[in-house]
């Protein structure tokens, strides 16, 4: 063969794996609202950056007429390419090759890529659309998905892992990306261990895919996932977004870059957002944009636990995880959800030597039968063993109420605060001053002339001596009680004495959190 004709050979069969399953396969895509597997590809990535690999890999498939199917690239599409100049592994399933099914060397393609990616240091992410495991391959598809679980497990905490559910992700398909670091869903995909007409079968339960596993399901109701996008352009200008505050490996510091936005920059905002009644809401988002350069907050889970918030922010230009109670839902209380959902967050945070942020203002755990029997004590525990475990910067400051085990959990001196701050409108306390008046001064009410009265006068009595910063101050467990307006100066400081922080545990294997 001719040196001409073995090129035309090539050029041949690389057209044939780029048409993936064909021009009506694709078109039906298209009519979906999706785009292909290379389509988002190119979208994600830098223009002309992306490097294809395994491109002429296929099945070794022979049962159930599998021996004369061609499936062009094996229903996926990996490589590696740049996000912003910066080095990215990725996959991409293609729905129009087999459904984009996984099979055994479907899944080779993928471990191939996740073991480049940890080998270098650099992110990988993993676009989802899939019907799932390859029938007509029975254990070897299953043995693939079990490789990539072991994969995601080995690269937890050594590089950041994303996954996008971009269509149909069901069966074992779903443990992967509920291994990985954030989960991205688009509007109308889906993501569920058995299906509905699984479910009706067993259960008799009639449910929808949408109500089952849909996007705004596992944003709101589930927690499954992180990220909730309309379409597939808005969720990958999200992709690029989150890239942005995340270092490429466990081995590098926090993302920094330049800032404009000046350090001693005032909020005047701060001095008058927290009520006088201590039992009137405000909206704590409103503390974080203030004092973020740029007033630039991308919130993580916006939808799911409301009752605290999570995400990232820059002080002079360096990345920070924050986490923040919401005293507009649930008075900010902490329950099963909240600790959750925190806690993945800081360990997430403390893996890849981000600093951490934490604003606290909570009366406390959640009372009920619910949260009881669901666990909140195993559950915000949690919370303390992820704060305790941190060894990177974390500062605290206290807005309003600090009260009781609650205020332990929002990461006090005692779980390794490297600097505290209160605000003036601190109420650091076992409890409110109300309940406490009534255990305290019990006997003393009942037996006035006017216990209304007397309960007032021992309430002001319990305020005045304990509900305020100063006590605390006194005994070193807050560093510093500041003006809210001068908030974000004080951060900055603080942070900026903090970077060279090293701080080292005893050995051991690993720890047991309680999960």
């Amino acid at each position: 063969m001719t040196r001409e004709a073995k090129l035309e050979k090539l050029s041949a069969k690389r057209e044939e794996v780029l048409l993936g399953g064909g021009k009506k396969r694709i078109a039906k895509q298209h009519e979906g609202g999706k785009m292909t597997a290379r389509e988002r590809i190119d979208e994600l990535l830098d223009p002309g950056s992306f490097v294809e690999l395994d491109q002429f890999i296929t099945h070794r498939g022979t049962e159930f007429g599998m021996a004369g199917t061609v499936a062009p690239g094996e229903g996926v599409v990996t490589g590696y390419g740049t996000i912003d100049g910066r080095l990215i592994y990725i996959f991409s399933q293609d729905f129009t090759v087999l459904g984009g099914s996984l099979g055994e060397m479907h899944a080779a393609k993928i471990c191939k890529v996740m073991d480049l990616a940890v080998k270098v240091g650099a992110p990988v992410v993993g676009i989802n659309d899939s019907g799932g495991a390859r029938i007509q391959e029975g254990v070897d598809a299953l043995n693939g998905y079990g490789e990539i679980f072991k994969r995601n497990t080995h690269a937890s905490g050594v590089i950041p892992q994303i996954s996008v559910i971009m269509g149909p992700c069901a069966g074992g398909a779903v443990y992967s990306p509920a291994l990985t670091d954030f989960v991205f869903m688009v509007d109308k995909s889906n993501m569920f261990i058995t299906g509905p007409q699984v479910i009706k079968a067993v259960t008799g339960e009639n449910v929808s895919a949408e109500d089952l596993g849909g996007a705004m399901t596992h944003n709101r109701t589930s927690g499954n996932a992180h990220f909730f996008a309309s379409d597939e352009h808005e969720c990958i200008a999200q992709i690029h977004r989150l890239l942005t505050f995340l270092p490429e490996n466990n081995l590098e510091g926090p993302q920094a870059r330049e800032c404009s936005d000046p350090a001693e920059r005032m909020e005047a905002i701060l001095a008058e957002l927290v009520p006088d009644d201590s039992n009137k809401a405000y909206d704590m988002k409103a503390v974080i944009t203030a004092i973020a350069d740029d007033q630039d907050f991308f919130e993580v889970q916006p939808y799911y636990a409301l009752n605290i918030l999570t995400g990232f922010i820059r002080l002079n230009g360096i990345s920070v995880g924050v986490i923040a109670n919401q005293p507009r839902a649930l008075a900010g209380c902490l329950d099963v959800n909240a600790s959750d959902k925190a806690s993945r967050f800081i360990r997430f945070c403390d893996a890849f030597s981000i600093p951490l942020l934490t604003f606290v203002d909570t009366p406390g755990y959640l009372p009920g039968v619910a949260q009881e029997h669901g666990g909140i004590i195993r559950h915000g525990a949690k919370l303390l063993y992820a704060y305790s475990e941190a060894s990177v910067p974390k500062l605290t400051v206290i807005t309003r109420k600090a009260y009781g085990g609650a205020y332990l959990a929002m990461c006090a001196k005692a779980l390794g605060a490297d600097t505290a701050i209160a605000w003036p409108t601190a109420q650091i306390a076992v409890m409110g001053a109300q309940g406490a008046a009534n255990i305290v001064f019990r006997k003393e009410i009942d037996e006035a002339s006017d216990p209304q009265a007397k309960r007032q006068e021992k309430i002001a009595e319990y305020d005045e001596k304990f509900a305020n910063p100063y006590c605390a101050a006194s005994r070193g467990l807050v560093d510093l009680v500041i003006e809210p307006e001068k908030t974000r100066y004080y951060l900055i400081k603080s942070l900026d004495a903090l970077l060279t922080k090293k701080e080292t545990r005893p050995g051991k294997k690993h720890g047991n959190v309680p999960l």
